[in-house]
């Protein structure tokens, strides 16, 4: 079986290599059809080949503006490229453009969909585009069985849905925990709830933050807020910088908007062994939940966000239990089981 794993923009490249390295150890013959990932390097490619010459001339661009103009007028070609991918499956990771895509993207071969984001934050509001858009895909990946329901409410048919769980990110990182830092990783992004944070750690006695990624939005304010309580390691975090701070944690914390189904950090954080506090919005309560990997807390509820973070931090039971919870998904979710998960599915189109 030839299958096409297709990430455009390179939204994701860590979870396009390790996905197609799995599928490829369950002998299927994979390729990544992907742009170049402009801010850091990227995986080794272990047993399939890359493609990354997708929008070659924008990615090359400083300018943003610049960059998204010759962009669109690539798109047409990208789109080209996509529908005369020689293989027999075609598994789009991201789109680049929905409004365009609902209307030109095509192909003859099966078309999968995996819906990272439910509906991207960005073009939530344009439902018409994303039900004309889902249309064309004969299988939607959700990772939480609540994705699922959410995009069968939705109006995609239930039959054409299937739930494959993120995989965890398994690491051993050297342990620097001084048993009383909350985590706070990934892209910093209006929908990670950064402040919701910064206040619920500044609510428990000896706690202090550390925040970790690449800053999205405006920090001052929450800077000047969090204080001395607070460290901040900022930029673009390469393998080794990520691994500092998952062994500094002792817990993480993501207190997200509803705009996702889960979240890449959080399956980093919980295999490096991290318990972790959630919002319970997309499937990131369900994943904790069902491994005891630590809180799920009401979205929004910053008290009981507090509380969560207290009671791990302030009681060395609890953070074992959660720990060992943590560990356990780490054993469950892994790469070789999603990749098996997905060639039953690409068998029911092949």
């Amino acid at each position: 079986m030839r299958v096409v794993i297709a990430d455009p923009p390179a939204y994701t490249p860590p979870y396009d290599y390790a996905l197609a390295a799995a599928l490829a150890r369950q002998g299927v013959d994979v390729s990544l059809l992907t742009s170049h990932f402009r801010f850091g390097g990227v995986p080794e490619a272990a047993g399939f080949t890359v493609d990354d010459g997708l929008y070659r001339v924008s990615t090359g661009l400083h300018s943003r503006y610049g960059r998204l103009a010759v962009k669109g007028l690539e798109h047409p070609l990208a789109l080209a490229r996509l529908a005369r991918a020689d293989c027999d499956l075609l598994h789009l990771q991201w789109v680049a453009a929905p409004e365009v895509d609902a209307w030109l993207l095509h192909t003859r071969r099966p078309l999968v969909f995996t819906a990272h984001d439910l509906l991207p934050r960005r073009t939530a509001g344009h439902t018409r585009t994303w039900r004309r858009l889902f249309a064309r895909f004969d299988r939607v990946v959700t990772h939480s069985e609540r994705g699922r329901r959410t995009l069968e409410a939705f109006g995609v048919p239930a039959a054409r849905l299937r739930v494959i769980p993120h995989p965890a990110s398994p690491s051993d990182p050297p342990r620097t925990d001084d048993g009383r830092t909350v985590l706070a990783l990934g892209v910093i992004r209006p929908y990670k709830g950064l402040a919701d944070a910064v206040e619920a750690v500044l609510g428990v006695s000896g706690a202090r933050l550390l925040v970790a990624g690449d800053p999205r939005i405006p920090l001052d304010g929450l800077r000047r807020a969090a204080g001395d309580r607070a460290e901040w390691r900022l930029g673009y975090l390469d393998d080794e910088q990520i691994a500092s701070a998952l062994g500094a944690a002792t817990v993480a914390v993501f207190p997200y908007r509803a705009e996702l189904d889960q979240s890449g950090a959080l399956l980093q954080t919980i295999g490096a062994g991290v318990p972790a506090v959630v919002y319970d919005v997309g499937g990131l309560g369900e994943i904790v939940e069902r491994f005891g990997a630590g809180r799920v807390v009401r979205p929004g509820d910053v008290s009981g966000l507090q509380r969560a973070l207290r009671e791990l931090l302030d009681d060395e039971g609890a953070l074992a239990a959660a720990r060992a919870g943590a560990a356990g998904a780490r054993a469950e979710l892994t790469w070789d089981r999603a990749a098996a998960a997905h060639v039953e599915l690409y068998e029911e189109l092949v």
